[in-house]
């Protein structure tokens, strides 16, 4: 009589723990500074409350849903957290230090940045390893395209429509809206080479309906 293998585990490196975790701690004190002391934290007008509001619940989200639903099966999806938290982050640490109106690419940078991160991490979580090249660019874009469009309609209305960038945030809009969807291509690109060297670059399909190999049980 056989044995099947069992399962091999794939422990995430400590670093990626300790950078989630402290990018959460930083986040949440960053914005308590932006919310009692706006200019402070050069948010005002920035809509300091909204970001005070969304930015933990999205950070938080994938704990969450992870504790709810797949704690008992996957282990925690570490590498994808904290991209979905840097992302928050390195938003309120940008205001924090005035990169946005200091260096005049920053902005742009955040848009292909952050739209990347938060469609790789939705690759990880909603995809195998063993997703083909296709299926992985579409999961991309079909997040992340989305999610900037949300983003930009998001920032017109909180704080944008009242300020004198509005006449030129038609522009602004649509070159936001081409740095997020390249950033969406170069994560499904980046994502699929690691996964295709075997660098376990994150979770397995913690929210996919795809059967999960055994080899690939453990996750990282």
């Amino acid at each position: 009589m056989s044995v099947a293998p069992a399962p091999t585990r794939h422990p995430v490196p400590q670093l990626v723990r300790t950078l989630d975790l402290v990018a959460k701690a930083a986040l949440v004190l960053l914005l308590a500074l932006a919310m009692s002391a706006p200019d402070l934290g050069n948010m005002a007008d920035k809509a300091a409350g909204l970001r005070a509001v969304a930015y933990p619940l999205l950070s938080f989200t994938v704990p969450v849903v992870w504790w709810i639903f797949w704690r008992e099966r996957r282990p925690f999806p570490w590498a994808a957290d904290l991209m979905v938290t840097i992302t928050c982050f390195t938003d309120v640490l940008g205001n924090r230090l005035d990169l946005y109106d200091r260096i005049v690419w920053f902005d742009d940078w955040m848009h292909f940045m952050n739209t990347g991160l938060l469609a790789a991490a939705f690759i990880l979580l909603t995809l195998p390893r063993t997703a083909s090249f296709g299926a992985t660019f579409e999961r991309s874009l079909a997040f992340g395209v989305p999610a900037a469009v949300f983003w930009e309609i998001a920032e017109y209305f909180a704080f944008i429509s009242r300020s004198s960038e509005r006449r030129s945030a038609y522009g602004d809009t649509l070159a936001d809206l081409a740095l997020g969807s390249f950033g969406c291509v170069v994560a499904a690109i980046v994502v699929h080479r690691l996964r295709g060297r075997g660098r376990r670059s994150g979770p397995t399909g913690l929210l996919s309906t795809h059967p999960v190999p055994a080899a690939d049980a453990g996750g990282t």
